[in-house]
């Protein structure tokens, strides 16, 4: 073989391996984009919802009322059960007969249960019979977001930056559940919460128009750790298998997502009230369902790779 052939060959081969190098570190870094993004209506002031795997639905929290109002204790609020298509099933799924909701904000679902703040307060619902059972929380002022990790329930309190856990967090059975304050003037302003892949918690601030907060993450040890440094008001979270964060920001109205690498990145933008999201894994990416609180729509936006 002539060496300026065998030269080529090596040469040839040298390109190749880095190009197969650079796509497959395309393929662990895949980028979001947005495939459909469709508005649904038919809800009153809705704050939050859940997905339900077990289920295949939706769940909503509504306000509810005639004027968005965060803390009234008027007893109109309702959860709707909501398919897949945005097709509200039943508009007053929860809660049952003899039952008050005030302000359901942050929702979540495990094992066909759902949990459910309001103001001082959280809820917990068995999705099969209806009942409900309600957990005061002692000095919480603005109950948030709840979250499940391992067997303890956190709350956030965003208005008076406090996080509070329950142990256990399935509560209903239990005589007096354990409640303590596990973050309390860290500057964090805790919204949305949700379970971090590497045992943290993830923690997404908001405080005022004037003050932005970032995405934080709480240890295991305790510890609070600043992820990003201030991006605006936050309030949904979630996490994908790859560490990539979608969230909401109600300063500039957006869906978008954050990583370590590529910082953040709007996907979907012109919301008013972008609030606690939910995610449903599909086939081939995600449909990320957005409460728009002041709009009273939800924003149903399917995200492929």
């Amino acid at each position: 073989m002539r060496k300026e052939t065998r030269t080529s060959l090596i040469l040839a081969a040298g390109l190749a391996a880095a190009h197969f190098a650079l796509a497959s570190q395309a393929a662990e870094a895949p980028k979001l984009r947005v495939m459909y993004d469709k508005v649904v209506t038919g809800f009153a002031f809705p704050e939050s919802c859940a997905y339900d795997p077990d289920g295949k639905v939706l769940y909503v929290g509504n306000f509810g009322g005639a004027k968005l109002d965060t803390v009234a204790k008027d007893g109109n609020g309702r959860i709707a059960k909501v398919a897949l298509d945005g097709t509200i099933i039943e508009s007053r799924f929860l809660p049952d007969v003899g039952d008050v909701l005030n302000k359901p904000k942050g929702i979540w679902v495990r094992g066909g249960k759902l949990w459910v703040t309001d103001i001082d307060a959280v809820w917990e619902f068995d999705l099969k019979s209806r009942a409900g059972k309600k957990l005061p929380i002692p000095g919480i002022t603005f109950a948030n977001d709840p979250t499940i990790k391992g067997n303890a329930l956190y709350v956030s309190d965003n208005r008076a930056d406090l996080l509070f856990k329950i142990e256990p967090a399935d509560f209903v059975g239990a005589k007096n559940p354990k409640i303590t304050k596990v973050l309390s003037g860290k500057d964090v302003y805790p919204n949305g919460l949700y379970p971090g892949n590497d045992g943290s918690l993830l923690m997404a601030g908001f405080k005022s128009d004037k003050e932005a907060r970032g995405l934080f993450a709480l240890t295991a040890k305790g510890e609070v750790k600043s992820l990003t440094q201030p991006i605006g008001r936050l309030d949904g979270l979630y996490q994908m298998k790859d560490g990539t964060i979608l969230a909401t920001n109600w300063d500039n109205g957006s869906l978008f997502m954050w990583s370590g690498k590529d910082g953040a990145q709007v996907l979907a933008s012109g919301f008013k009230g972008p609030a606690d999201l939910c995610v449903v894994p599909e086939k081939n990416g995600l449909l990320v369902v957005v409460p728009d609180l002041v709009k009273s729509e939800l924003r149903m936006i399917k995200l492929i790779k």
